[in-house]
């Protein structure tokens, strides 16, 4: 078969990816969406049969900029130096990956341009183009990133960085310009760059930041810290009885119980095809989880136009988002106590972990002292030895995906968020980064996309017929404290509609594989089945439940992702590998505790 352009392209593509890199058996290749390292392998996205020039410079820039990194960073020397978390962590991280292409287009013009390329084409995908993006770490980190690529370089950024950059340019010059020329001496030394970078931080005054956010956000805490730990040495099981969330006191949410609200999404969710009665008549849940490869017909979406991926604080205004977070504030007194605790014992656990543990009884490495009485004892005794290990468990990135939809109203929505709000202040604290992402539809019964359909004459088989709504309540490189209200929106009335499953968890993935880190963990909490009115009645049964069951099996077969889900009082066990059903909602802080700690140990590593 004769190969096409495209192919040779990514012949081509591949072949200098490897030169540029040094790593002749580095292997290469494309899907997805995103560009990025897993597991030592280039991942580009993929390219339509005839792509435009634009989507040519954009796939070479990426390739070059990946190649770059492999060949030019040392992990080992960034680890040393690089801040442990918050803004100060950001803003290295860019000014680690503009060294990288500086470095690398210095004798290469042509390399450049591809670099510029890929640039350009990020800054438009991200709104770099608009000045209201701007005001928060993440979008500094980015303008300090782009600063540092201006002056390293030469080269003037594209007109698509425009926004973000009259946002943050006159901040930078005017605390951290002149250190910038120092940097540019230093692009081939990554340690002495990286000793200059924190002076570049300290300038922005980001370390003070860091520390004193972190202690204002600790100090409630601190002290049912010191007590719980002290509880801990001498634990009973009875403590752990009383630990338990189902023994804590937690006030009603009946007030977000509206009568003349929207209906909920619960009418036949839990019986589908009969699935729900099949899996309560067999005892072994993994028996009834089907083989993909037996589904039939394929999943189509009728229409992308109307869906949504948004800011939770693009919702509502912020005074509407206090009222919000007030509300559940109001809620969670009795119910934060018990979570508290629990998050407690996982954060003692995930320190545990990282402080450094010893291989002992080896032939060499460090003399093992605390056993030299057995040279006293047995002149005959052999010496000893120990060696110092760590975990990695640091270079992790943990996704919490929560159902949205409306039968999750009152207290289930309320119990999730607090306990998605507790476990990311808590996995914060140790250093792992954490998103907490919702997802339910802009409508009931059909949205825009189901008007398009019916005005276009109602083709048979038309797929997916209601608008996503995809919610980001905290990215993970944000900071707990400027997320804290963006978790009252799960409060807000008319907020929480139906549930497309199978699309909202692809989302979350995709999202996950853009991520740097090495780890990535997904947790998904739902209560019920993907119910979508308009879709389910316009198409061939069970159209949402097998795709969802096509995405876990993608996941969890053929990704690096570790996907583990709570159902609450609906059994998960039945299409998710590592799951776990809860029948009382109050249960979810202790089974998220739980399975993230398992997760975390290394019996629970993939």
């Amino acid at each position: 078969m004769t190969a096409t352009p495209i192919d040779n392209f990514k012949r081509a593509l591949g072949a200098a990816t490897k030169a540029i890199s040094g790593a002749p058996e580095l292997e290469v290749s494309f899907g997805g969406d995103v560009a990025g390292i897993v597991r030592d392998q280039v991942m580009l996205p993929s390219l339509p049969p005839e792509p435009k020039p634009h989507l040519i410079a954009k796939a070479r820039g990426e390739a070059d900029a990946l190649a770059l990194r492999l060949a030019l960073h040392d992990k080992e020397i960034h680890a040393e130096n690089m801040p442990q978390s918050g803004p100060a962590r950001q803003v290295f991280e860019a000014m680690e990956q503009a060294r990288v292409e500086a470095l690398g287009g210095q004798h290469l013009s042509g390399l450049g341009d591809n670099l510029m390329a890929a640039l350009d084409a990020r800054a438009q995908r991200r709104g770099f183009d608009n000045p209201e993006i701007a005001k928060d770490d993440t979008s500094f980190a980015e303008a300090v990133g782009l600063y540092a690529r201006e002056k390293l370089t030469g080269r003037d950024l594209p007109k698509s960085t425009d926004g973000i950059m009259s946002a943050w340019r006159e901040e930078i010059m005017l605390k951290a310009a002149g250190r910038f020329k120092t940097l540019k001496t230093a692009l081939d030394d990554q340690d002495s760059f990286g000793k200059f970078v924190q002076e570049l931080i300290a300038d922005f005054e980001l370390g003070d930041e860091m520390a004193s956010s972190e202690e204002d956000e600790n100090q409630d805490d601190e002290s049912q810290e010191n007590e719980d730990e002290q509880q801990n040495q001498d634990e009973s099981p009875q403590d752990d009885q009383e630990d338990q969330p189902g023994q804590t006191e937690v006030s009603d949410a009946d007030a977000m119980e509206d009568e003349n609200s929207e209906p909920q999404d619960m009418v036949d969710a839990e019986n589908i095809d009969g699935e729900q009665d099949a899996a309560e008549q067999t005892p072994d849940a993994n028996a009834q989880r089907p083989n993909p490869a037996n589904l039939p017909d394929p999943y189509t979406v009728y229409s992308t136009t109307h869906d949504e991926v948004i800011k939770a604080e693009e919702l509502c205004d912020t005074e509407e988002l206090d009222r919000l977070r007030g509300y559940l504030d109001g809620h969670m007194k009795g119910l934060s106590g018990a979570i508290s605790r629990l998050a407690n014992r996982l954060q003692r656990r995930l320190l545990a972990q990282q402080q450094r543990s010893w291989t002992f009884d080896l032939e060499e490495g460090m003399l093992d002292t605390a056993r030299l009485t057995r040279v006293i004892t047995d002149p005959m005794s052999a010496l000893t030895f120990k060696e110092e290990k760590e975990t990695d468990f640091r270079d992790t990135v943990v996704t919490i995906l929560i159902d949205n939809s409306g039968s999750m109203r009152g207290r289930p929505i309320m119990v999730a968020a607090v306990t998605a709000d507790i476990m990311a202040r808590t996995l914060e604290r140790c250093g792992v980064k954490a998103e907490i992402l919702g997802f339910t539809t802009r409508a009931w019964k059909g949205g825009k996309s189901f008007q398009d359909w019916m005005a276009s004459g109602k083709p048979p088989s038309p797929g997916r017929l209601n608008d996503l709504r995809h919610i980001v309540y905290k990215a993970a490189d944000m900071p707990w404290r400027r997320a804290k209200r963006n978790l009252g929106l799960m409060m807000r009335e008319g907020l929480l509609k139906e549930n497309i499953d199978g699309e909202a968890l692809d989302w979350a993935y995709r999202r996950l594989m853009s991520r740097p880190e090495q780890r990535r963990i997904l947790m998904v909490i739902s209560d019920g089945a993907p119910v979508d009115d308009a879709t389910q009645s316009q198409n061939k049964s069970g159209l949402l439940e097998n795709h969802l069951r096509l995405m876990i099996d993608k996941i969890e077969n053929r990704s690096e992702v570790e996907l583990v889900a709570i159902g609450i009082g609906h059994d998960v066990t039945r299409w998710y590998s590592k799951a776990v059903t809860i029948m009382d909602v109050e249960q979810l802080g202790g089974a998220m505790t739980e399975k993230l700690a398992e997760l975390f140990d290394d019996g629970g590593r993939r």
